[in-house]
């Protein structure tokens, strides 16, 4: 890792990101063209204004004031159609290039296991995809427009100053040397804020997603006001970095106007000397001067605009680059990959497990275990034992540390990962609903289930019963995240969405905590009958869950401290006994049913 990150380093913010022009490339190369042209046409305007001075009002010659009037009039029009297009494709561009992004970076994302995912905060990627798209938008747009505009017209308008006086234009270098050296002062400042606002973004984005997720639990504990004072708190770290990088920003338009005055002055005053001292400039040309001093100004401010959004956007280059670059910790094997799962049964040979390589203690460690294919195996342990992290390493969200697992007999780093998550489902405590019908929050288990097959995996999870009594019944809407159902029927739902899936292995990890002691018994009677062939591991902080189990483990530290049958476990397991006797009422041991809840450590959640 050390070694390979200074060769990141070395290269160029944006040089990832520009990959994903892509089909845009077109759009993006006909913008500059127009732009040029359009700055060509308005370069000459102010070369023939002179003429008209000079050749026409001067010398009483209308007849050459209508034919260069004409001449003008035609490329006025000319030009704003070239403005017109480069400002189209400029757009096209511009947005297709953010659409290519926003995609990649979500495409990437659905690559990353459960490690990936760790290094990046929910609102650090929503705010990139965001926020930080929108800035290098902007930044392309600039670069696509102002970028070409600016120094043509730089350029062009030099030439034609110092094609009318050479000694003149001498003022126009001196004004931009000064502004070269107020802009490479203000920039790296201004980059020093820049570089902290999407940082302060990412804190902002993430009290308001967290306290509006949580607003039922704001409201019961009466915390509105602690929220609104931590929401302040977030949005005037943004204001005041927001406020220091514009006080630097707006020096541009003072230092600006200050040297346009400048110039202006001194043109006039000097050209107003040749002319009088006749020394072979112009009334129209020194007209024509001024107008090419405001062109060659104005095109350095908009250089300096540009350059301070260009600035803005490296620190959202170097984020979205982040994201683009990370590589999938667990992918499928590029040769043989296994797409087969031959049945449920499990083992863990030796495992050892952490979620960082450089922890000094793992997760789990020495586990071995064997389960037969169609087992139902219950799981306790106390908070903290690692009973999630165990079932995690069976679908691959995460791989062992050392040792193996295998499923079906085969290794599952042999696997095919989706074939492998396709046969593994596993119901989470905290489960997740999402917005549309009950029908099609089911069929995340199988798009292509029949409704009389969803009906069926509703009726083995318990979850028809409430289904039926809905106006809508399998047609209800389904909030964002579920929050018109209750925890229960929300466990139920996602039960049946798992079932869906026919897996050769089913995890229930704490997923009928919800749920009442009698609908709990229900639930594993019909999946003991219905799905007599699927693995079952059962995770659960009430005993009633697991002792009809053909097998429990029990977990105490991230080991295996027994795995048998219930009954033996009763004779000669302490922890087990402990548990049985304090959830029973025969005793008080260490273990209540509110201790033997999983707190879902970092990453512990499948």
């Amino acid at each position: 890792m050390t070694q390979t990150q200074p060769a990141k380093r070395k290269r160029l913010p944006g040089t990832r990101i520009v990959r994903e022009v892509k089909q845009y490339a077109r759009p993006a190369f006909l913008s500059p063209l127009c732009t040029i042209a359009c700055v060509i046409l308005e370069i000459l305007l102010p070369y023939l204004t002179a003429s008209i001075i000079d050749d026409g009002i001067t010398a009483g010659n209308m007849a050459h004031v209508v034919k260069v009037g004409a001449l003008m009039v035609a490329m006025a029009c000319c030009a704003a159609g070239f403005a017109l297009l480069a400002g189209h494709f400029t757009a096209k561009a511009s947005t297709g290039f953010a659409y290519n992004l926003r995609k990649a970076m979500f495409d990437n994302i659905q690559t990353f296991s459960f490690s990936n995912i760790d290094k990046f905060s929910t609102a650090g990627l929503v705010t990139r995809m965001t926020t930080d798209v929108t800035s290098i938008q902007n930044a392309f747009q600039m670069i696509l427009m102002m970028c070409t505009r600016a120094p043509v017209t730089l350029i062009t308008a030099l030439f034609m100053a110092f094609s009318i006086s050479a000694r003149l234009s001498l003022i126009f270098l001196v004004v931009m040397a000064v502004l070269l050296v107020a802009l490479t002062t203000l920039i790296p400042k201004a980059m020093r804020y820049f570089e902290q606002m999407f940082k302060k973004f990412d804190v902002f984005n993430a009290v308001i997603k967290e306290n509006i997720g949580a607003i039922r639990v704001v409201k019961a504990f009466v915390r509105e006001d602690y929220e609104n004072k931590k929401f302040g708190k977030a949005a005037n770290d943004v204001y005041d970095n927001s406020v220091g990088a514009e006080r630097i920003i707006v020096l541009n338009n003072p230092i600006m106007t200050l040297c346009v005055d400048a110039c202006i002055i001194l043109i006039s005053w000097f050209g107003a000397k040749m002319i009088v001292g006749q020394t072979g400039l112009t009334t129209g040309n020194l007209t024509s001067l001024l107008t090419y001093v405001m062109n060659i100004l104005m095109s350095l401010m908009m250089l300096s605009m540009a350059f301070v959004m260009i600035t803005s956007s490296i620190a959202a280059a170097e984020r979205i680059e982040e994201v683009l670059d990370e590589k999938a910790d667990i992918a499928s094997p590029e040769k043989n990959a296994v797409t087969t799962v031959k049945d449920g049964s499990i083992d863990f040979d030796g495992v050892y497990f952490s979620y960082h390589p450089e922890s000094a203690e793992p997760v789990l460690s020495d586990i071995n275990l064997h389960i037969k294919s169609g087992e139902t195996i219950g799981i306790i342990g106390a908070t903290g034992s690692s009973k999630s992290s165990l079932v995690n390493l069976i679908s691959r969200l995460y791989d062992v540390t050392s040792g193996s697992v295998r499923v079906g007999g085969v290794d599952v780093r042999d696997y095919d990962v989706e074939s492998l998550r396709g046969e593994v489902s596993v119901v989470l405590q905290k489960n997740v609903l999402f917005s549309g019908t009950i029908l099609d929050n089911l069929r995340w288990g199988d798009p292509n289930a029949t409704e009389e097959e969803c009906k069926e995996a509703c009726r083995l999870a318990c979850a028809d019963e409430f289904i039926s009594r809905m106006p809508e019944g399998y047609n209800t809407m389904i909030e964002r995240g579920g929050t018109n159902v209750s925890g229960g029927q929300k466990q139920r739902l996602c039960i049946a969405r798992a079932l869906l899936r026919k897996p050769k292995v089913l995890i229930l990890d704490d997923s009928t905590s919800a749920v009442d002691t009698a609908t709990d018994a229900k639930i594993r009677a019909a999946m003991k009958t219905h799905i007599p062939g699927t693995t079952k591991l059962i995770i659960a902080q009430r005993i009633a869950s697991v002792e009809d189990a053909d097998r429990v483990l029990v977990l105490d530290d991230g080991r295996v401290a027994a795995f048998d049958t219930p009954e033996n476990l009763l004779e000669n397991c302490p922890i087990y006994q402990d548990v049985y006797h304090s959830q029973k009422g025969g005793g008080s041991g260490d273990f209540d049913e509110a201790s033997m809840r999983d707190d879902h450590e970092k990453g512990g959640e499948a």
